[in-house]
């Protein structure tokens, strides 16, 4: 059977501070636009790829700068636009991504790094058709951390939280989308799934006969 492409592609980037439930909220958005018949690709970042496992070795570690932190991004970026990102959406798949550049430009630039440097960085990373920003008071992020098992790392105080969360609040991404993240797992993929659903009818473009009932299906109570 056929699964359902857009021209283009469709890109979605989950965004917010540790503990928000980005991954959850991926694995959830990507369960049901497949059962739904979409093409769906889904990643993170930093990726499994040699930098992205450097960037996570380091996380428990705290052993790069700040500087040395962005070179190792940006590498790792780059080879997830070229390897997955850019063939996905030329597919026509909706990708979604479990944290982007923004994240770079929150984190880094809670470091002390210049905001605006970060950004003009990442001109290279295709721009989200839709960023997700999943927005929860730092003291509930941790308070989940911990819950979940596990052991919050240097980059995961409440006071750089704090700061990281003010970064993604201010920023100027112009697809962003803020959501509180404070509510139900349920009720935050209920709402993220009607924004998706949106966006991909904007996007859908011209369709073949075989998938008219299938987006029909998809779209049913989202655009009310």
């Amino acid at each position: 059977m056929t699964s359902i492409t857009i021209p283009g592609g469709l890109l979605v980037a989950i965004e917010g501070i540790d503990g928000a439930g980005k991954s959850t909220l991926a694995k959830g958005l990507t369960e049901r636009l497949r059962a739904h018949g979409v093409a769906v690709s889904v990643s993170k970042e930093p990726t499994n790829g040699p930098w992205g496992t450097k960037l996570r070795q380091s996380a428990e570690s705290g052993r790069l700068s700040p500087e040395e932190e962005v070179e190792y991004l940006l590498a790792d970026r780059r080879e997830h636009v070229e390897q997955f990102i850019r063939p996905a959406l030329q597919r026509g798949e909706v990708v979604i991504l479990d944290r982007y550049f923004p994240s770079m430009v929150a984190y880094q630039g809670a470091a002390g790094l210049p905001v605006d440097d970060l950004s003009k960085a990442n001109d290279f990373a295709p721009r989200p058709h839709l960023m997700i920003l999943l927005d929860v008071e730092p003291a509930t992020g941790l308070d989940r951390i911990r819950a979940r098992g596990d052991r919050p790392n240097h980059f995961e105080s409440e006071d750089n939280l704090a700061r990281c969360r003010q970064i993604f609040l201010v920023m100027s991404e112009r697809s962003k989308w803020v959501i509180d993240a404070s509510k139900s797992e349920a009720d935050v993929l209920e709402d993220s799934y009607a924004r998706v659903v949106r966006e991909f009818a904007q996007n859908v473009g011209d369709l073949s006969l075989e998938n008219i009932q299938k987006v029909q299906s998809l779209l049913v109570g989202h655009l009310a």
